[in-house]
């Protein structure tokens, strides 16, 4: 399992384009991938669970992967998370 705190450095924060953007960048993986905020834990590949986040600029959130890919996996939604497109 791969775990790592990110702050989201998006000017909008996450709005319905870039979630959709996360979920496909998410979805590039075979691992399982989770978003954590405070208590609340989501399913990266889910559209729903991830928009129900409400992200915004600035947040600190945990993304946690576990699978072959994991390590991609998390250092890809950091670099999209910081701004750097991958997808």
């Amino acid at each position: 399992m791969t775990q790592k705190a990110i702050e989201i450095k998006l000017n909008n924060g996450l709005e319905a384009r870039p979630v959709a953007v996360l979920v496909q960048v998410a979805s590039k993986y075979d691992s399982s991938v989770y978003i954590q905020v405070g208590d609340k834990k989501v399913n990266a590949k889910s559209i729903m669970g991830m928009m129900s986040l409400g992200l915004i600029n600035g947040e600190r959130i945990t993304v946690t992967a576990n699978g072959s890919d994991e390590q991609s996996a998390v250092e890809d939604i950091e670099k999209f998370l910081s701004g750097n497109s991958v997808a």
